[in-house]
């Protein structure tokens, strides 16, 4: 990569607590603004690999974000860099308005609450919910929860989003929407995904996992041909 990279992972193995294995060697690279789509069947290493990304799980190799090794000491400067949006929003959005959720993680970061407000407005214009800043998030439709929880990860102001299954519980004018948005980010991206269609809209370079590895990366169309991969074939595994 000519491009600096903003994410570096080399022998990266991790073994869950009943023997599971996986991760069985992970080497990865991102650069600075590049987008890469992360394919894999259910079981492949696919999540289990992104979590480590913040340190939410800790396994065996070695991890830089942004020049930082990925360390107990370093955790609250690396959640600052990466920022994860998990498949289902619900699982992100808890506070009483919309605006008090996307508020909540610059808050913690130690900012007034008034910086945390503005920040959180900043956020929610860029994902065209600031209307809804003061509606309960279990009012909003799902589309309108993917992007109030994308815009609580942009206030963090990261350099790197994560995104797991991102087009889950939206319509197609919802997917059609999200890869608008998702495009017009500056950030670096890593989309953990079945959908071939928001790959090909979005990513350049796709890696696709088996049984803990990396068992190709390359040109996103080129690694959807070789390995055959559709969403048909993911809701078959």
């Amino acid at each position: 990569m000519n491009m600096a990279r903003v994410i570096s992972v080399r022998d990266l193995h991790f073994q869950y607590d009943d023997g599971t294995i996986a991760l069985a060697g992970v080497d990865f690279e991102l650069a600075a603004g590049e987008t890469v789509a992360v394919f894999g069947a259910n079981g492949s290493g696919k999540t289990t690999f992104v979590l480590h990304l913040n340190g939410l799980l800790e396994g065996r190799g070695a991890i830089e974000v942004c020049g930082l090794p990925v360390r107990k000491d370093t955790l609250q400067q690396i959640r600052q860099k990466v920022g994860i949006v998990f498949q289902d929003p619900d699982d992100q959005l808890f506070m009483p308005s919309v605006l008090e959720d996307v508020a909540f993680g610059p808050l913690n970061l130690g900012l007034s609450p008034d910086q945390a407000a503005a920040r959180a407005r900043s956020a929610l214009e860029k994902v065209e919910m600031i209307e809804s800043q003061n509606k309960a998030p279990y009012h909003l439709s799902a589309g309108q929860k993917k992007r109030v929880a994308i815009a609580g990860v942009l206030a963090m102001d990261p350099e790197i989003l994560v995104l797991d299954e991102p087009t889950t519980f939206l319509d197609p004018p919802g997917q059609r929407a999200l890869v608008k948005l998702l495009g017009d980010l500056p950030q670096a991206k890593l989309i953990v995904t079945h959908d071939v269609e928001l790959a090909r809209s979005l990513a350049g370079r796709a890696v696709f996992f088996q049984k803990g590895r990396i068992a190709g990366q390359g040109p996103t169309e080129r690694i959807i041909e070789q390995f055959h991969w559709s969403q048909e074939e993911y809701k078959a595994c």
